[in-house]
C-alpha cells in the first residue's frame, strides 16, 4: 500500500496527465425571490416543491438521499443573486443545517448549524445589465461533511440560501420598483465529481452562528470595552487532523464605522496566536461591472489600489474570505478560542462583526485541502530549484489571494493567508530538500505549481 500511495504522489508531481472525471451539478436553489427583510413573512408567491421559506429572507431545502449519494470529494458551490427592487449593496450566507431526521420543518435557530458561505451583494439596478452576480467557493471539506454516515445517520442535512434585502431606497430610485417588496432572486448549486465512498472518520463541531462581535454589547464580547469572544469547548476524541473553518466581516456604515476602518484581527487556539489578519481585497476594481446602481463606495471613476486598501474591508458584489486556520492532530478534551480585534472603536455604539466558525477534524487521516487548480499562465514561480527563498508573481488580471505548500505526501508545510499582493517572496528555508506542491488561491480561481527545493 504504501509504494502504492508513493508512486501516486511520484506521479503527481512529475505532472502525468489524469483523466478528468465527469462533473454532476445539483441545484439547489433555481431563482428563488426574497422579500423585505423587515416585513411580515409573505405567503404568495408559494416555493416550490420542498423548499421552506423559513423568513423573507431565509429558503431552505433537504438534500435527498440520491444527492448526498452523488456527492464526490470535490465540492464547488455557486451562487447566484439578480436584482430586483433592492439597489444597495446587503449581507448573504449559505449554512448547512443538521435536522433531526425524518423531519417537514423546522426552527432554524433551535437546530445545529454552519455557515459555509457569506457574500456581498453589488449596488444593482434591476433594468441595467449585468444585473446578476456570481459567486464560487471552493469547499471540499463540506463534501466531506456531505459523506460522514455519523451526520447523515442521525440528521437529515438541510441547505439554507440567505439574504437580507430591503426595497425602501428602489421603490423611488429604480424604475418599476414603486410598491414593491421583493429584493433579490437567488440561486445555488453544488458541483460534484464522480461519487465517493461513505466517510467515517469525520468530526464536526459548530462554534458559532454568525454571533456579532462588538464592544458594547454585554452578549458580544468577554469585556464591555474590548472587542474579544472567547469559545470554551471540548472535543470528543483524539482527532489526526483538524482545522477551524472561520468567516468575519466588518459592519457599520455611520461616519466613522467600522465597515470603513480596516483593523487588525488575531485569532487564539488554546491561548496560542495561530492568526492573525486585516481584512480587505487588494482592489475592488473587477468588480465595478455590477455595481450598476450610482453609489459613494465605488463612485464615478477607478480608484487606485491605495484607496480602496485605505476604506474597504470588503467589495459590493464579492465574496467575504473562509479563512481555514490548520490546526494538526489534537487530543481530546477541553480547548479554547478567541478571537479580538483590539482597535476597534464602534463610534456612537454602532456596528458588528457577524463571526461564523466551526471545527472540523478526522479520527484518521487528512482534511481535504479544498483548492482547486485552473491554468494561468501568468503565475511564475521562481527561482526553480530554490534553495530556500521563493518568489511568487502574477502579472494577470486575477488577484493572489492565498499562498498553500504541500509535501509530496499532502501535508500543509506552509501558508499564508491574505496576501493582498500580485508579487510575494516566501522564506521556505526551513524546509527540506524535495519536491513541492504551491497552491495559489485568486480570486478567479487556484494555480497549482511545482516547485524543487535543493539544499
Amino acid at each position: 500500500m504504501r509504494t502504492i500511495l508513493l508512486s501516486l504522489c511520484i506521479a503527481l508531481l512529475a505532472g502525468i496527465p489524469r483523466v478528468a472525471s465527469a462533473q454532476n451539478t445539483i441545484k439547489v436553489f433555481d431563482t428563488l425571490l426574497f422579500f423585505d427583510g423587515y416585513a411580515s413573512k409573505v405567503a404568495t408567491p408559494t416555493p416550490p416543491a420542498g423548499v421552506i421559506r423559513h423568513r423573507n429572507d431565509l429558503y431552505a431545502r433537504m438534500l435527498t438521499a440520491q444527492e448526498l449519494q452523488s456527492i464526490g470529494n470535490k465540492l464547488t458551490m455557486n451562487v447566484t443573486i439578480k436584482a430586483s427592487c433592492d439597489n444597495y449593496d446587503r449581507i448573504g450566507n449559505v449554512n448547512l443545517a443538521l435536522v433531526p431526521k425524518g423531519a417537514s420543518s423546522y426552527v432554524p435557530d433551535s437546530v445545529q448549524r454552519i455557515e459555509i458561505g457569506r457574500y456581498i451583494t453589488p449596488f444593482m439596478n434591476k433594468n441595467v445589465q449585468p444585473n446578476q452576480v456570481p459567486y464560487t467557493y471552493a469547499v471540499d471539506n463540506v463534501a466531506e461533511l456531505l459523506k460522514e454516515t455519523s451526520l447523515t445517520t442521525n440528521y437529515d442535512i438541510w441547505i439554507e440560501l440567505e439574504v437580507f434585502g430591503v426595497p425602501y431606497a428602489a421603490n423611488t430610485q429604480v424604475a418599476g420598483c414603486a410598491g414593491r417588496n421583493d429584493v433579490f432572486y437567488g440561486s445555488l448549486e453544488f458541483v460534484t465529481a464522480a461519487p465517493a465512498a461513505p466517510q467515517s472518520n469525520n468530526v464536526l463541531i459548530p462554534l458559532s452562528f454568525k454571533k456579532d462581535l462588538n464592544n458594547y454589547q454585554a452578549k458580544a464580547t468577554d469585556t464591555l470595552g474590548k472587542t474579544t469572544r472567547t469559545i470554551q469547548f471540548n472535543i470528543p476524541t483524539d482527532l489526526s487532523d483538524a482545522a477551524l473553518f472561520l468567516i468575519t466581516s466588518n459592519h457599520g456604515a455611520n461616519n466613522g464605522g467600522e465597515e470603513y476602518n480596516r483593523r487588525d484581527h488575531y485569532v487564539f487556539f488554546d491561548n496560542n496566536l495561530v492568526r492573525a489578519y486585516k481584512p480587505g481585497s487588494t482592489t475592488c476594481e473587477p468588480l465595478r461591472m455590477y455595481n450598476t446602481q450610482g453609489n459613494g463606495i465605488y463612485g464615478a471613476s477607478p480608484r487606485s489600489d491605495a484607496q480602496w486598501q485605505s476604506f474597504s474591508n470588503w467589495c459590493p458584489g464579492d465574496t467575504i474570505p473562509i479563512r481555514r486556520i490548520n490546526l494538526g492532530a489534537l487530543s481530546s478534551g477541553a480547548h479554547s478560542f478567541m478571537i479580538t480585534v483590539p482597535d476597534a472603536v464602534f463610534i456612537d455604539a454602532q456596528g458588528y462583526f457577524p463571526v461564523s466558525l466551526y471545527l472540523q477534524g478526522k479520527t484518521s487521516g487528512k482534511l481535504a485541502v479544498g483548492q482547486r487548480s485552473f491554468n494561468d499562465p501568468a503565475v511564475s514561480v521562481y527561482p526553480n530549484p530554490s534553495t530556500g527563498m521563493v518568489t511568487i508573481e502574477h502579472t494577470g488580471a486575477a488577484r493572489m489571494m492565498e499562498i498553500t505548500v504541500l509535501n509530496g505526501i499532502g501535508q500543509s508545510v506552509y501558508h499564508l493567508n491574505d496576501v493582498r499582493s500580485n508579487l510575494k517572496t516566501l522564506d521556505l528555508g526551513d524546509l527540506g530538500t524535495g519536491l513541492y506542491i504551491v497552491h495559489i488561491r485568486t480570486d478567479k480561481g487556484t494555480v497549482t505549481q511545482k516547485l524543487q527545493i535543493v539544499k
